[in-house]
């Protein structure tokens, strides 16, 4: 996708990350919950770590991702730290960013990020670079306090932002929201016509048509113009069309200016949704921290996002059975309204709460609780979630030699395979002697024997016309020939430039 956008935002040490690790996720299946088919993940880690290990499989795939990172306001929440350094945020906004933007769908993809007036105008560029300007949507404006703070020195802020970016805003369109009551009230039959309930349009329009400017006689002999600087909408022979057909309206005594009929039969089945969404319409502060409340009184969460501020997102972002994203998880209310509108998540999160808030919030939504949207979407229980943690780095500081590197002991034998697969760019497929695969011409394979000329052509008895191997060894032959579809690699060797240990990743 082409980025337009051409401004640049920068600031010391943007260009300093390193390359990270895409770790592999291994599943505590005691930490699972629910349907143990589910496709939904709980993700414990370091959230960049974690989006580099999804990157793989997932890239290309999300339709909706919705963020909530600590907004840097200079002040220490209990669950995370909201003080770094204006540059040092910036630069882990970025690293994330970058893959978000990988991992969204191509043409239906949108992301959607909560952010207050301290960095919001920072972040806008930032976008801007990463995503491209063309594909800057809007910027939502959320009203999350009623009351004034008294004890604001300046002006009491009782709004944030929801900045929206689509993957490819000329493909990506939001869907239409439910039709309210209150909007359909509107509509009204004073005349008994056949159609049913119909509002009045302004007939003119505020450009000056010389075609389009007429003088109209209404029925009780009136003649009227189009105000000074507007013309009529309609053309001459259009508008006595409408006429003939009872569309234009005159007033229940015929004298009135002439309007249009928008019969409700006829309007689109739904509604455009505002750029101003009011605490009435989808919650404020003190209705997210009753609703966390609820569901866990003894460590309240500082600062959670009312569930039914989710659902409105999710409700112009997605439709059941779409994958949706959260990588600052928080209390887990992403997740919990997207399972409970019957969308696929994944969830990301470092903290403790990982277990402490998110985990024991989404087994209660799985059991049915009936807080937050539960009674309004109709709630009933059901489901299930994978929980995993991020394996820790393939290769670590041998404990004598700590300059050379080896296999990290805690990993088995399957989850090098799988971590070999990764860090190369295959799909861990295990098939006999086969690993994985990066197309069905190209394969990998890994082992602990020892890789000499007629092990390799053992293996290559195992391929097709045109098909070609790769093979990972930890023991291999110094003299060995291969044919021009082999490649043999050594562990740990070739694998250290793509490694980075955990005293890097801070």
């Amino acid at each position: 996708m082409q980025k337009t956008g051409k401004l640049e935002l920068t600031w010391v040490g943007k260009y300093e990350s390193k390359v990270i690790e895409p770790r592999i996720l291994v599943e505590n299946p005691e930490l699972s919950y629910g349907d143990p088919n589910s496709e939904n993940m709980l993700i414990h880690g370091d959230n960049l770590i974690a989006l580099k290990a999804l990157e793989q499989d997932y890239a290309g795939r999300i339709k909706c991702i919705y963020i909530d990172p600590p907004y840097n306001t200079g002040y220490a929440f209990t669950h995370y730290d909201d003080s770094v350094e204006h540059s040092i945020w910036l630069s882990l906004m970025r690293q994330r960013l970058e893959i978000l933007y990988t991992l969204l769908d191509d043409d239906n993809g949108s992301l959607w990020i909560s952010i207050d007036d301290d960095e919001r105008d920072y972040l806008k560029v930032l976008c801007d670079e990463i995503l491209g300007r063309a594909n800057f949507v809007c910027s939502v404006i959320w009203q999350k306090k009623y009351s004034p703070q008294n004890d604001a020195k300046w002006l009491s802020d009782n709004h944030d932002y929801v900045l929206v970016y689509a993957k490819n805003k000329a493909v990506w369109r939001p869907n239409l929201l439910p039709r309210s009551e209150e909007a359909n009230a509107r509509y009204k039959n004073p005349d008994n016509d056949p159609r049913g309930p119909w509002k009045s349009g302004d007939i003119s329009v505020k450009r000056v048509t010389p075609k389009d400017i007429y003088e109209v006689i209404t029925p009780s002999g009136r003649r009227v113009l189009p105000p000074a600087g507007t013309s009529w909408r309609l053309s001459k022979e259009t508008f006595d069309d409408y006429v003939a057909d009872n569309r234009i309206w005159f007033g229940p005594d015929g004298n009135n200016v002439p309007s249009i009929k928008r019969f409700l039969s006829e309007v689109k089945d739904g509604m455009t949704s505002l750029t101003i969404w009011l605490r009435e319409e989808v919650g404020d502060n003190q209705e997210a921290k009753r609703e966390v409340k609820e569901l866990n009184s003894d460590d309240v969460f500082d600062t959670p996002k009312p569930e039914r501020l989710i659902e409105k997102i999710l409700k112009l972002a997605t439709k059941e059975g779409d994958l949706v994203l959260d990588s600052f998880l928080g209390s887990g209310t992403t997740a919990a309204v997207a399972h409970k509108m019957d969308r696929r998540w994944i969830g990301i999160e470092l903290g403790n709460h990982a277990y402490t808030h998110c985990k024991v919030r989404l087994d209660k939504v799985i059991d049915g609780e009936q807080g937050g949207i539960s009674k309004a979407v109709g709630w009933k229980g059901g489901g299930g979630y994978k929980f995993y943690e991020l394996a820790p780095s393939l290769l670590v500081p041998n404990p004598i030699i700590p300059e050379i590197k080896q296999i990290n002991p805690v990993y088995t034998f399957e989850m090098l395979c799988e971590a070999i697969c990764k860090l190369e760019g295959f799909k861990y497929k295990p098939n006999g002697r086969i690993h994985g695969q990066s197309s069905e011409k190209r394969f990998i394979h890994i082992t602990k024997e020892f890789v000499n000329g007629e092990y390799v052509n053992s293996l290559i008895a195992t391929l097709g016309e045109g098909q070609s191997l790769l093979i990972y060894g930890t023991k291999i032959q110094s003299d060995l020939r291969l044919p021009d579809n082999i490649v043999v690699k050594k562990i740990p060797k070739d694998l250290l430039d793509k490694c980075t240990f955990e005293s890097e990743v801070r």
